[in-house]
């Protein structure tokens, strides 16, 4: 049984006192059988300043409500006359997620854009050097997409081409910006290739022509092994 509360209250109409909770009646029993409740005294709020006796007011309610008034008096001092911190807490935005863009000329000429870019996706800052490992780590991931290249499973090709590719976009033009002017012909190249390649595949699989898929695929994985290397070389030197 719970013992009753101190009838105590500061001037904000909070209690000062907290509750002493004990063991609680039938707390492992039955469920279906019918809870206990029992009485406690409510402070009355003072309604000014001027000192007046409290208000005593019976009430009868349940275990759950008890446990959910104790909550709020743990966390009613704390949080009064502080302002809200919602708008600056670190964890997530409070407007739409910035849009990634691109400075080199990796769209295609004829759309301006890419037609297996996915939208809504965040671009953490990770580095040059980490967008140089994340191309090579990606492209491994598309390698290791080839028993997943079946005629009931073209959906889920292009769902996965779609994510993986949109990343090593951007991050191509991050390490397409930092390399130097002998490098950055070459390695645009390299890219443009490797997209149009991309947008083949994404368009055969959102059409669902398996032979269609499967030959892009088999050309776009010999375009990922040489990306491999081309990171892998590049991230010692960069």
């Amino acid at each position: 049984m719970l013992h009753k509360m101190t009838c105590l209250a500061n001037s904000n109409g909070v209690s000062s006192t907290l509750p002493s909770i004990t063991n609680l009646p039938n707390t492992h029993r039955n469920p279906k059988r019918r809870r206990r409740q029992f009485q406690f005294q409510i402070v009355g709020l003072q309604g000014s300043q001027t000192q007046q006796p409290p208000q005593q007011c019976p009430g009868v309610i349940t275990r759950r409500a008890a446990i959910g008034l104790v909550s709020f008096i743990l966390t009613a001092n704390s949080t009064h006359n502080k302002s809200s911190l919602a708008l600056d807490n670190g964890f997530w935005y409070e407007e739409p997620l910035p849009s990634p863009s691109i400075n080199n000329q990796l769209a295609n000429e004829k759309t301006g854009t890419r037609s297996f870019l996915k939208k809504g996706i965040y671009m953490a800052n990770i580095g040059v050097k980490g967008s140089v490992y994340r191309i090579k780590k990606y492209a491994f991931d598309l390698l290791a997409m080839a028993d997943l290249v079946a005629e009931d499973t073209l959906n889920y090709v292009r769902k996965y081409l779609r994510l993986k590719s949109t990343f090593m976009y951007y991050d191509f033009d991050k390490v397409i910006s930092a390399v130097s002017l002998d490098d950055k012909q070459p390695l645009t190249d390299m890219a443009n290739k490797l997209f149009d390649n991309f947008e083949k595949l994404e368009d055969a699989a959102r059409r669902k022509n398996f032979p269609e898929t499967e030959a892009s695929y088999q050309e776009t994985t010999a375009m990922l092994h040489e990306v491999m290397d081309r990171m892998s070389s590049l991230y010692k030197t960069i």
